[in-house]
């Protein structure tokens, strides 16, 4: 076994390696840039090492940095991770020429399955089902073009080296085709270097299952069972379970062989996954599912396997890659129970899931039986504009699916995130949801029902009062609160909740408060806050009731930020800065802001240009991934503030309109 293992990797995959490392007591040597002085995972390693700067391409993208990382830090291998090299055959090279052992499959099987339309034949030639589709090398556009109209709409262009969701798109018409194809390049240009892509079949009602695979390079391969990752938006995986709903001993069987023929195929060696897509419009079919692709590495999903296997992925992947077989038979791997991952991120559903970027205040994760938490980053940390937005997983095992499931929102429910959006609330939307609590999803469910799981939940009067009392000078515990000679202590409390300004009027009393000015009034009796944790009890007019909450407090940046997590909902107020007036929270309707941290790719206009709605203004680009800003309304362009190239700030001014009609 290895002694030091350098892991080229950042983020909650690298603490991920550096736990099992610890407990098979290998030293282990963590990399960062510029932007990740402070991370999590720097901290835990034994060693660390600079790369540069913030941008991968100078840091956790540059082989050369990487091995000579390895070779001056003395690690005898380097573990990948997923994402950035880990699929990349000539970082494989590199390792292995510099004396090095890469913990990972060998570089041509990396090449064999690394491009989707080479591994598609190779999967035709071992008797895989693949989806029908242009799979050649003639990447001329009019021909694309051509091809998906033989093919049929919808189709799916996809990059050739893509993964993780970063360049795909669905096209429905052929007008649509071209623009969509331009997108998808560029996109694939910036996230894998490669603008490569095929053009496939859209299957309809489409299932995401895949099967986890594991090698020692001797031609030993066995199955972990499948996953089920249907739950996805934008093509990216949100919430992954195993086993999945609705499989049958014979579509298993169909598929997991399926998964062994491709490893096998490629000789591989350590953790892949072999993906399908079914047909997810009735039951499951042996004949009812198609190859998509191989991914040559560890999964972020990996946790649901090892929760309803019982084993260590990792330390599977660190024994083979030093050169022991395979510690399992086949008939050595049971499935136990189920499993669930939901994938915590900072970003905003209710605004297209668009990636956040910015400081976490506060983060406490909710846990119970069966709870595992992978995080990569803690309260105090940031997010950077730079990398993925994951701030954790979240993962939930239980005797069966829907004991999984109560356990996740359970953990989910006592989760707070502070300081930047975070898709929580909507990942508890999908725990309620109930076609998924029933098995009978695809992966347009969330598109379907976008609006009903992104809804911000009605303000709880509780909330407010709680928000009220944390967030003032009172002392809610003190013995004189609310003492006066005569009359009552009465206060008028101002805050913001997004675009809505509050208004309500506090009533101390000797042990009570009230809140009035709302739906209702609400009054506390025996309430107390030790600033973090807030217990109260609510009188009703038939009887009382115990209630506590959880409360972050933040007053940087000259406004008041208070976060209450009141029975599993999350209700955030501002306070503005009494300096800046009651104008401090505004809107400009005509201006266009850029909505995240990112690089301006596209300016389509310029001033003095009119515009209508819906037409294109500006592509942004953050974390791989792009976005398009588009005209809210009919206008004449006065001035543009962004230049393609150029980095923007969230919330910066990219162009000014004015509004008016446009001829024509």
């Amino acid at each position: 076994m290895f002694s030091k293992i350098l892991i080229a990797n950042r983020g909650e995959i690298a603490v991920r390696v550096i736990k099992t490392a610890r407990r098979l007591g290998i030293r282990t040597v963590a990399v960062y840039s510029e932007a990740d002085r402070a991370a999590l995972h720097v901290a835990l390693a034994d060693e660390a090492v600079l790369l540069g700067p913030a941008a991968a391409t100078e840091s956790y993208l540059d082989i050369g940095k990487v091995v000579a990382a390895a070779l001056a830090s003395g690690a005898e291998a380097i573990h990948p991770g997923y994402g950035f090299l880990s699929e990349n055959p000539a970082f494989v090279e590199a390792v292995r020429n510099a004396g090095l052992v890469f913990i990972g499959p060998d570089a041509a099987s990396i090449r064999a399955m690394g491009l989707k339309d080479a591994a598609k034949r190779l999967m035709e030639e071992a008797g895989v089902p693949v989806v029908p589709g242009y799979h050649g090398d003639n990447q001329d556009a009019a021909f694309l073009k051509v091809e998906a109209g033989k093919i049929g709409y919808p189709v799916l262009i996809k990059a050739s080296a893509g993964g993780g969701g970063k360049g795909m798109r669905r096209v429905n018409t052929d007008d649509d085709f071209d623009a969509a194809l331009q997108s998808c390049r560029r996109e694939a240009k910036a996230a894998f270097g490669d603008d490569r892509v095929l053009v496939e079949k859209y299957v309809a009602s489409p299932r995401h299952i895949e099967v986890q695979v594991f090698g020692d390079g001797r031609g030993n391969v066995v199955n972990l069972f499948e996953r089920d990752c249907s739950l996805q938006r934008r093509h990216q995986k949100v919430i992954e379970e195993a086993p999945a709903p609705g499989m049958t001993d014979a579509v298993r069987a169909a598929m997991t062989g399926a998964a062994i023929a491709a490893a096998k195929a490629v000789a591989y060696k350590g953790a892949g996954t072999v993906e399908f897509i079914a047909d997810g419009s009735g039951p499951l079919r042996p004949d009812g599912f198609w190859f998509m692709e191989m991914n040559t590495r560890l999964q972020v999903e990996h946790p649901v396997t090892e929760m309803v296997t019982g084993f260590d992925l990792v330390e599977w992947q660190l024994r083979v890659a030093a050169g022991e077989p395979l510690p399992v038979q086949q008939s050595d791997i049971r499935l136990l129970g189920h499993a669930l991952e939901a994938r915590l991120y900072a970003e905003d559903p209710a605004n297209g899931f668009l990636p956040q970027a910015g400081r976490i205040d506060h983060l406490e994760f909710g846990g119970g039986e069966g709870i595992r938490i992978d995080a990569g980053v803690r309260s105090g940390d940031r997010v950077s504009p730079y990398y993925d937005p994951m701030i954790a997983k979240v993962i939930a095992h239980g005797r069966s699916r829907d004991e999984a499931i109560d356990r996740l929102k359970k953990a989910l429910d006592g989760t707070h995130v502070t300081g930047l959006t975070s898709n929580r609330d909507f990942l508890r939307a999908l725990c309620r949801d109930e076609t998924f609590r029933q098995g009978r999803m695809d992966t347009g469910l969330i598109d379907r029902n976008l609006e009903r799981l992104t809804a911000i939940p009605r303000l709880s009067e509780e909330a407010i009062l709680i928000a009220a009392l944390t967030g003032s000078d009172v002392d809610v515990a003190g013995p004189h609160c609310g003492f006066r000679l005569w009359g009552e202590a009465s206060h008028r409390v101002t805050s913001h909740a997004g675009e809505e300004v509050i208004e309500r009027r506090l009533v101390l009393g000797s042990g009570q408060v009230r809140l009035s000015g709302g739906a209702e009034d609400v009054l506390f009796e025996d309430f107390a806050f030790n600033g973090r944790d807030f217990s109260a009890r609510l009188v009703r007019e038939n009887g009382s009731a115990g209630i506590n909450a959880h409360v972050a407090v933040d007053a940087s940046g000259g406004r008041q930020h208070i976060s209450v997590l009141l029975d599993g909902e999350t209700y955030d107020f501002e306070r503005p800065d009494l300096l800046e007036g009651e104008d401090a929270v505004h809107h400009h309707s005509g201006e266009i802001l850029a909505p995240m941290t990112g690089v301006v790719r596209l300016v389509d206009v310029e001033a003095g240009v009119a515009v209508k709605a819906g037409d294109r203004l500006v592509v942004m680009e953050a974390m791989k991934m792009e976005y398009t800003l588009r005209s809210p309304r009919d206008g004449l362009v006065d001035a543009v503030f962004c230049t393609e190239g150029g980095q923007a700030e969230g919330g910066a001014v990219l162009i000014r309109m004015t509004e008016g009609a446009v001829d024509g």
